[in-house]
């Protein structure tokens, strides 16, 4: 009987061994709590500070730390350190010290979104698309966005040389700058042709108080055109975007109803859909709006929720395709944080992320070859008689090489024209009769 209560006591160690075992299995295939990484992270922290073989502040471990972790998330999400924060945030203001462009991270190179206007390099003829390999001798693939942000910046008056490569460039080439004060006036506008019947505004990019400086820009424009804007393009290219509130503001100007843009997190959640008021719309007239490879982000919004809205068309070429919206966190320390927290759609829900805003009318940046420089008009002839019209004027000035401004300019004039001859259609009434 002793015997036969040893083998089951026996029995029930092994099978208690064995469900121990499996509980045990089980629990090693089971996902390791976060404070396990954390201690790991402590681990090799402790590991470095006590026996590498320099010495290296702790500050700057954490630091190089969390770049690691959010540059692993996407280009537009980074960590900024205390001092590159503070330049954060005197950009959205639109005064600081630097050479002027808006860049990304693009298949692991450093990336022009587009220069911004009168910078250092706007005026070294930088363009959309350009990618800096260097800047000052150090190459920019080992870079942070925030750090070679960092290197672009500094003091007004000091040099900085970046090398460049281009579409078409056999080699980089260097491009000596020197940084200088930007002051990022987002706004210009001017009356577009002689007659000065219709409006032009440019939006270099969408600060804090963008859409008020529009709206003020249109009510001169108004006063300058005699109390009327017969048609209007707004230029959007080469716009970097900016802040998202102050492009959902701008677009609410020409907008009396209607969704401007839908905003989404993650798996679908925490969806906003930003729709715009009819206090402070603007007339309904005639507006184009003009864009190209430069257009990114905030303006992408503006352009995606005018065309959805069927408010203006939409001219130039492909945009940049930056669907996602970054959230700025101030942290303890003076850092922070830029975190991508959602995409956004247009209106009619499409996502440009990737794909960008595909324009009504493509215009392409540069002329085509219409005529040869050698082939003779009639004011290239000797002794050509003169225009005697009194109200005769030469072709406006601002649009003089610009082949999509002056497209939009014939487009909005063509719209006046259609106008007039049906306003005289209806005045006139239809005499004709059939029997």
């Amino acid at each position: 009987m002793r015997r036969i209560a040893l083998l089951l006591s026996i029995g029930a160690a092994f099978f208690a061994g064995l469900t121990l075992n499996h509980v045990a299995a089980a629990a090693a295939r089971r996902p390791s709590p976060p404070y396990r990484a954390l201690d790991v992270f402590s681990r090799v922290l402790a590991d470095i500070e006590n026996s590498y073989v320099e010495e290296v502040g702790e500050q700057d471990l954490i630091y190089g730390a969390i770049e690691g972790m959010v540059a692993r998330l996407d280009p537009h999400s980074a960590f900024y350190r205390p001092e590159a924060y503070r330049q954060v945030r005197e950009e959205t203001s639109g005064i600081f010290d630097g050479v002027g462009l808006e860049v990304t991270i693009e298949d692991g190179a450093l990336t022009v979104i587009a220069p911004m206007a009168d910078s250092p390099a706007d005026h070294a003829g930088i363009r959309p698309g350009d990618r800096i390999v260097t800047i000052d001798g150090v190459p920019t693939r080992d870079l942070t966005l925030p750090e070679a942000t960092r290197r672009l910046r500094g003091p007004a008056g000091t040099p900085v040389v970046l090398e460049v490569l281009r579409d078409g460039f056999t080699s980089p080439q260097k491009i000596s700058l020197t940084r200088d004060r930007v002051r990022a006036q987002s706004v210009e506008w001017r009356p577009l042709d002689p007659d000065r019947r219709y409006l032009y505004a440019r939006v270099k990019s969408f600060q804090e108080r963008t859409d008020q400086s529009l709206g003020k820009a249109l009510d001169d424009g108004r006063a300058a055109l005699g109390g009327e804007i017969r048609g209007l393009v707004l230029d959007l290219r080469n716009n970097p975007g900016g802040l998202v509130d102050a492009a959902v503001r701008t677009a609410d100007l020409f907008l009396s109803s209607g969704t401007i843009v839908i905003t989404e997190g993650r798996n679908h959640r925490n969806i906003e859909v930003l729709r715009a008021h009819e206090k402070g719309t603007e007339p309904g007239y005639p507006l184009i709006v003009l864009v190209n490879r430069g257009t990114a982000s905030a303006s992408e919004i503006v352009a995606g929720a005018l065309q959805d809205n069927s408010r203006a068309v939409v001219m130039g070429t492909q945009t940049f395709g930056k669907g996602s919206v970054q959230t700025v966190i101030e942290l303890e320390d003076g850092s922070g944080l830029k975190l991508t927290t959602a995409r956004y759609y247009t209106p009619h829900h499409r996502s440009i992320q990737e794909l960008g805003v595909t324009p009504d009318v493509t215009v392409a940046e540069l002329a085509p070859s219409v005529r040869l420089d050698n082939q003779p008009v009639e004011r290239d002839l000797k002794n050509h008689l003169k225009n005697e019209t009194a109200a005769a004027k030469a072709a406006a000035p601002v649009a003089e090489g610009d082949y999509p401004l002056r497209t939009a300019l014939d487009y909005l004039k063509a719209v006046d024209i259609f106008n007039a001859s049906m306003e005289s259609a209806r005045g006139k009434g239809n005499t004709s009769r059939r029997e």
